[in-house]
């Protein structure tokens, strides 16, 4: 499948801003299943972006815009071609062993409720994927998708509790399953619909499966990762793997406004 994405973000602030400094994860890598036709970036500011890689081998631009800086847009535009893989993951960078993530954060600290939930999927009966299968599937039925709410910033604990999270969130919970190295991953995520707004940002989970390495698990739509999946950073939570972080200095209260399009290409609709 040839997916298109066009990804605007803008901020304005109250007043100019003396200086802004970002760091993008905007940028998915060619592996097996994902190979990247086009792609590129586009920053308002008059600055330079610094390509580089993070510790997660995740590619990343970094810059530095001075002030006064009273709007910056970020233009992300780009085609990938996909392959259904049936949620594995090959031919990836792979900068650790699965060990590593087997640790907590506190964006992924389980709590007693949520330990006592993660437990009812030990290797009771059944291979080490059936049971993500299962955890996947009750995940779903029991936590809700919060769509009203995708930029929340709760922990797996907190959303567990009031049973209803953002992509982030469901996550963050499924990578809790004790024993499994797991991790987070963001992207973007075709839509049947071909739907355009603010809140089509998407994130899922991958866990390593003895025998296959690691398999993407959907609990928003309760599918393992299809050739409707864009991978773009993986990280031990969504900070780690954040699209957009930074910081600006001056400039007083900051707005910010989303515009994002995850369309199959027009030629591939049409006939």
């Amino acid at each position: 499948m040839r997916i298109c994405v066009a990804h605007e973000t803008v901020y304005r602030y109250d007043t100019p801003s003396s200086c802004v400094i970002q760091t993008l994860r905007l940028t998915p890598r060619n592996h097996t299943g994902q190979y990247v036709v086009d792609w590129r970036i586009d920053v308002s500011a008059d600055c330079r972006l610094e390509p580089q890689e993070d510790a997660f081998g995740n590619l990343t631009h970094a810059f530095s815009a001075p002030g006064p800086v009273s709007d910056l847009r970020v233009m992300v535009e780009g085609e990938v071609e996909t392959q259904d893989t049936a949620g594995v993951v090959r031919g990836a960078v792979e900068r650790f062993p699965p060990s590593l993530f087997l640790r907590e954060t506190p964006l992924t600290r389980a709590d007693a409720a949520l330990a006592a939930y993660a437990a009812q999927f030990e290797y009771a009966d059944g291979s080490t994927l059936d049971m993500l299968h299962r955890l996947l599937g009750c995940l779903h039925e029991d936590i809700a998708c919060d769509a009203e709410a995708p930029n929340t910033g709760s922990s797996a604990a907190e959303a567990f509790a009031r049973k209803r999270g953002a992509c982030r969130e469901l996550s963050h919970i499924f990578a809790r399953l004790r024993g499994v190295p797991a991790r987070y991953v963001a992207g973007y995520f075709r839509r049947d619909d071909d739907a355009t707004g603010p809140d089509l940002g998407h994130a899922w989970a991958e866990a390593h499966v003895h025998d296959l390495g690691w398999v993407g698990f959907d609990p928003v739509n309760e599918i393992c990762v299809t050739d409707r999946h864009v991978r773009v950073a993986i990280g031990l939570d969504h900070l780690g793997a954040a699209q957009v972080r930074g910081a600006h200095y001056g400039g007083g209260r900051e707005a910010l406004a989303v515009k994002l399009i995850v369309a199959q290409a027009a030629w591939q609709t049409q006939g």
